[in-house]
């Protein structure tokens, strides 16, 4: 993938968006701590430190390298710098599409910031990086996830089943698959253009 040298999304009103650094372990072990926040990837099981540690963070800097412009970033408080989770452009192993992906504090739920950092995410994808397709994935019962993704602008693709050794409440009821592809992305541009000049 080109990209056009962005190495990181912009941010938005209310988030600041970094690179994740080694310095970053504690909050992220913190944040997946919460039992509600892992409620749907886990079961409500935190990660543990090493993990995050020695597997995660390095497997996810070394990304930064590979697919410039894709990856998982630092959501910060613009307001207080505090640290309130990330957002994620995943790549695919050739980088030419991304999963998003976002896991956020609960002190951060319900204020719409999943929302506007999927946006900015999306945007930034198609308009900075250049890929062909934004997908995001989520159990079925996850209506929170599902609404923010909607909001984002995928549409629901699929439900499907996967073996889990051993399956959390709700697994049962299957995942879902969303997207957005480059050409429908280019077709709303065209759309909010003609809106405009309608005006």
């Amino acid at each position: 993938m080109g990209g056009f040298g962005a190495s990181r999304p912009p941010g938005t009103e209310r988030l600041r968006l970094r690179r994740l650094t080694m310095a970053d372990v504690d909050a992220l072990v913190e944040l997946d701590s919460d039992p509600e926040v892992m409620r749907f990837l886990t079961g409500g099981v935190a990660t543990p430190v090493a993990k995050v540690r020695d597997e995660q963070l390095p497997r996810l800097l070394a990304q930064y390298e590979r697919h410039p412009g894709l990856g998982r970033w630092a959501a910060l408080d613009r307001e207080n710098g505090d640290f309130l989770g990330w957002f994620a452009l995943d790549p695919s192993a050739d980088g030419a599409e991304a999963e998003l992906g976002y896991r956020l504090r609960r002190a951060a739920w319900g204020r719409g910031l999943a929302t506007e950092g999927s946006r900015a995410l999306v945007r930034y994808a198609f308009d900075a990086v250049g890929v062909r397709r934004v997908w995001a994935e989520t159990m079925a019962v996850n209506e929170r996830s599902r609404r923010v993704m909607s909001k984002a602008g995928l549409r629901y693709v699929r439900t499907f089943h996967l073996q889990w050794d051993d399956p959390i409440p709700g697994a049962e009821q299957g995942e879902v698959e969303y997207e957005l592809r480059a050409e429908e992305w280019s077709a709303l541009g065209q759309e909010r253009l003609a809106a405009r000049r309608a005006r």
